[in-house]
């Protein structure tokens, strides 16, 4: 029989080989990193508490709400479910209450498992009505049938707990960032968690031993099964552009983190900082472009030996692609010429296709589909980490699946990334925007955000721009809204935005553009990493600015 596939099967053996290795560290509220799980503690506890959460009817497919903090609660519930063969249901409670409240009624989630504010917020705001159990992490049963500390009482003494999960078991449903829409809940099954933690092993030569920094606490569950000790950052997750530097490098030297994974807001936080990372080998950013000025400041702030990777991939399907910092600093020209932002390679195991641009539903796979070499298209995935579906969702995935037929008669499913891009002559795959972000002028211009706004970021002045169409798509009037540096007063607009245009004249397709906004406040970005750029309310905010204009 074979063992079962699941993320949380590695726990045993690892209790075994490594018990007093340390497997997480948390700060308390006072900030102090007084609570420590060592590998047997996760593997034990987690046991304890999969089999309570059994005795309460949580089990093999029971679809369970989990609204924790990143605290040793979260980990050891995480992986309870995982060995249950329950399905964690995670949503980032930080996105628009209508929408949080419409992502846990698609969930239709049995169960819900919350910090007493969440479990409020399930009783005044009607949250996931279906979930018939629910647990608190708090001190007393309030608005709850049991709190976690007597789940795991319950289940103390009951032995190893692992369901024999299939790798076709759905293991999580994970909701997306909703950057450009409501998040949609991304279906894992269990072969999609072990393919993740074996491709990223094999990509970036991770070995057991390491000490994990990892600032998105879901990455930090890959690192159990990786066999790291994680390091959970005295930090809001949810906004690591607000994170404080001082804490993050106090934490990092005290355990000699050696590896490190944030987004690129969390990347220009330290980079500002300016303090050298003496102890770190990897660090790792994803979740949005990294700008080139911010993996120039980090690789001067690492040993000369370490590395900088900036994978590419979505909630999706992950990883994609990956390529170094000092490649990537070489193509930096390139990138601010408007050839877009180069993600590198793909990862073993995955196919990467460019298609061409469609907004329709694909159902078929045909070599008709691809689009000749250097031209920009929408980038497809096929591979062990590409997911099949969304949940409750079916019109979005006909919309990013496609069904191939392999050559020995069987098939696989074909994702679209949503987002646009080209291969070079040497194989790198460049990132170019998303889809649904592109302007199109008329049938002979398409303009891609990430081949425009390079090329004005450049300004020293400005810390950012924004590509945006107003009107419908075939006729889209194209405005680059501005967001001024840090000290930079509005008084000094007229004379920047002439020098961008006088910029926009000397390339092609950004000459194109009509009209440039500034935009008088911070841009708007996404929840999750604070680093994809909101530009569908600044499209909205543009249009009223040029109605207004216009009367």
């Amino acid at each position: 029989m074979n063992p079962p596939c699941n993320i949380a099967a590695a726990l045993p053996r690892l209790a075994r080989e490594r018990p007093d290795q340390v497997a997480m560290r948390c700060p308390g509220r006072d900030g102090r990193y007084g609570e420590t799980l060592t590998y047997a503690e996760l593997d034990a506890r987690s046991d304890a508490i999969a089999a309570g959460l059994a005795r309460r009817g949580i089990m093999r497919g029971t679809r369970t709400v989990v609204m924790v903090r990143p605290t040793p609660a979260f980990f050891l519930l995480m992986f309870a479910l995982f060995k249950a063969g329950a399905v964690p249901v995670l949503v980032d409670p930080g996105i628009d209450r209508r929408a949080l409240k419409q992502c846990l009624d698609e969930a239709k989630p049995q169960a819900f498992i919350g910090i007493p504010l969440a479990l409020l917020a399930k009783a005044l705001l009607g949250w996931a009505k279906a979930a018939r159990v629910r647990i608190t992490t708090g001190r007393r049963a309030w608005l709850a049938d049991a709190t976690l500390a007597q789940v795991e009482a319950e289940g103390t003494g009951a032995g190893p707990q692992l369901a024999a999960t299939d790798g076709e078991d759905v293991a999580a449903i994970l909701f997306t960032s909703g950057s450009t829409g409501v998040p949609k809940g991304v279906v894992y099954r269990h072969r999609h968690f072990v393919a993740q933690i074996k491709m990223l092993r094999e990509a970036f030569g991770i070995a057991p031993g390491g000490v994990d920094f990892p600032t998105f606490p879901p990455f930090a569950l890959f690192d159990p099964a990786l066999g790291l000790t994680s390091i959970i950052p005295d930090m809001d997750p949810t906004r690591p552009a607000r994170a404080d530097p001082r804490k993050l490098h106090a934490a990092i030297a005290r355990f000699g983190a050696d590896q490190l994974f944030g987004s690129p807001a969390l990347m220009r936080v330290l980079a500002e900082h300016g303090q050298p990372l003496p102890t770190l080998k990897r660090v790792t950013s994803a979740g949005a472009p990294v700008p080139p000025e911010v993996v120039e400041k980090m690789l001067a702030l690492l040993p000369s030996d370490a590395r900088f990777w900036t994978p590419y991939g979505a909630t999706e399907c992950l990883p994609v692609a990956v390529i170094e910092g000092r490649e990537l600093l070489t193509l930096r020209a390139r990138t601010e010429s408007g050839a877009g932002t180069c993600v590198g390679r793909p990862v073993a195991g995955n196919t990467v296709r460019i298609i061409r641009i469609d907004d329709g539903v694909i159902p078929e796979w045909h070599d008709g589909l691809q689009v000749a070499p250097g031209q920009v298209g929408e980038i497809t995935v096929a591979g062990p980490s590409a997911t099949d579906a969304y949940f409750n969702r079916e019109a979005q995935t006909v919309l990013a699946k496609l069904r191939e037929t392999l050559p020995d008669g069987g098939h696989r499913i074909v994702h679209r990334m949503g987002d646009l891009g080209w291969f070079d002559g040497e194989g790198r795959l460049w990132f170019c925007g998303r889809k649904s972000q592109r302007v199109v002028v008329d049938a002979a211009t398409t303009l891609c955000t990430e081949q425009v706004e390079p090329v004005f970021n450049t300004h020293p002045q400005v810390r950012r721009t924004a590509l945006v169409g107003v009107g419908p798509k075939g006729a889209q009037v194209p405005v680059l809204c501005v967001e001024l540096a840090e000290g930079v007063g509005a008084a000094a607009w007229p004379r920047i935005a002439e020098a961008l245009r006088q910029r926009a004249d000397g390339f092609v397709h950004t000459a194109k553009i009509a009209q440039f906004l500034h935009y008088p406040k911070p841009f708007p970005v996404d929840i999750r990493h604070n680093a994809k750029i909101g530009r569908e309310a600044l499209a909205a905010w543009a249009a009223r600015q040029l109605h207004k204009e216009a009367t």
